[in-house]
């Protein structure tokens, strides 16, 4: 029997190190048995830069693993830059459009909603133009996440960008969410009535790939070592370093925690764990406020603060078992808007998580239900203070690696990559 076609539209993909784009690829293949899929996607460019083998042509194919990818060229950016960014997502937004007539016959297309807006109007392009049944995956919400970070100020653009996702929205066969607070978004949406058909599937960690070490595995140490944190006790931020986490914020309240001399000249030497360790808050990733927490704690001279940059996935696993406990964060107002796939990650290396996240938010729930860390309510900076103390004073307790091996079983039982994926197949091929 032939298998059907299914057009993914991504704005990043492998190699690229964005979470979605990590997700799509590990969904494309995970479906091959099923759909002969082909990927639409812009050149390896989330950091901003483009390699000079794919700035001569406007298109690029190629077949990872199976999938078929077609490239599009686009300009670099700056993540700093908000004019560069919007120059880059636009000419992704249009040349998507025009690959769509590359690609031959579709039966599904299959959309994120990533770049906001625009990768939703994609997957009802796609649907006009190959006659298919459109799926619209919703790991963002907007403009409720421009909301919530007052990212834009003005009523006019977010009203245009509510009425152009509720259009792809209501032009969606199938809409799937990674959170049940998320669900809950669509039917307000829509006031309760005429709301899409919407489902709700886990986004995942590939449990195969991620998983405990010891700490005295050669990967591990050499991260450590290469990064000044061997023989610390480390509490890291991994992922992205963007607008919706309040990491502008939440730094100021690791000064309270700062090795290092103050502004006035006096030496402080940091907090230290009942076993003696440095304490040494590490953040993994990139991002467009990396650059003010860089200025932050140069400013004020805090030495136990590290930046290090993406890891390769290859590398991932040794980054992530680095970290004694791990941050899972967003801003205030998230809830129902975004669900942090970085615990995931956490969950599968067998850490400790803190999360500074709204109650009745997916992930917070995930938290509570296994008891895999501790959680306080985004903007409560005294409440985040405590979680970081009781933290290093209970470092070489075994509840604390307790709580890392609870997450773990948990996402075993219900979170694997092979359950997600097999839902997906299910409701795409029950449409």
């Amino acid at each position: 029997m032939q298998k059907k076609k299914m057009l993914i539209y991504a704005h990043y993909y492998i190699p690229d190190t964005a979470s979605t784009g990590q997700i799509l690829r590990e969904l494309a293949e995970g479906m091959l048995n099923q759909f002969d899929i082909t990927v639409i996607c812009v050149v390896p460019s989330y950091l901003g830069t483009i390699e000079d083998c794919y700035k001569t042509k406007k298109y690029y194919e190629e077949i990872i693993n199976g999938v078929k990818v077609l490239r599009i060229r686009v300009p670099e950016f700056s993540k700093t830059n908000k004019k560069s960014r919007i120059i880059n997502i636009v000419s992704y937004f249009f040349g998507a459009m025009m690959a769509t007539f590359k690609v031959g016959k579709m039966d599904y297309v299959f959309s994120i909603s990533q770049p906001p807006i625009l990768g939703g109007l994609l997957g009802v392009w796609g649907k006009w133009v190959k006659h298919a049944k459109y799926i619209y995956n919703i790991q963002d919400f907007n403009p409720e996440q421009v909301l919530a970070v007052g990212y834009s100020k003005s009523k006019l653009v977010t009203d245009v960008m509510m009425w152009f996702d509720k259009f792809s929205c209501k032009r969606s066969n199938l809409i799937i969410t990674v959170g049940r607070d998320i669900v809950e978004t669509v039917k307000h949406r829509f006031k309760g009535k005429k709301v899409p058909k919407t489902v709700m599937i886990n986004n995942w960690i590939d449990e195969k790939e991620i998983y405990p070490l010891p700490g005295d595995h050669p990967g591990v140490q050499e991260f450590k070592k290469k990064y000044g944190l061997d023989g610390k006790f480390v509490i890291m931020y991994s992922g992205n370093i963007g607008l919706y986490y309040d990491l502008e914020s939440l730094i100021k309240v690791l000064k309270y925690f700062r090795k290092g001399y103050t502004q006035k000249g006096v030496y402080e030497p940091g907090p230290k764990t009942t076993d003696g360790r440095e304490v040494v808050f590490a953040f993994v990733g990139a991002g467009s406020v990396l650059d003010k927490l860089v200025a932050y704690v140069d400013k004020h001279h805090i030495e136990n603060i590290v930046f290090i940059p993406y890891q390769d996935k290859r590398d991932l696993i040794y980054s992530l078992n680095a970290g004694d406990v791990h941050w899972c964060v967003n801003a205030k107002g998230i809830k129902g808007v975004s669900c942090p796939s970085k615990a995931y990650g956490i969950m599968a290396a067998g850490k400790a998580i803190i999360g500074v996240l709204e109650s009745g938010t997916e992930v917070r729930g995930l938290i509570e239900e296994c008891n895999c860390g501790k959680c306080c309510e985004p903007g409560d900076y005294v409440g985040v203070a405590d979680i970081i103390r009781w933290f290093i004073e209970n470092s070489d307790n075994v509840e604390v690696k307790q709580m890392g091996m609870n997450g773990r079983k948990y996402l075993e039982e219900k979170l694997t990559r092979d359950v997600s994926i097999r839902r997906y197949v299910e409701e795409i091929s029950n449409l």
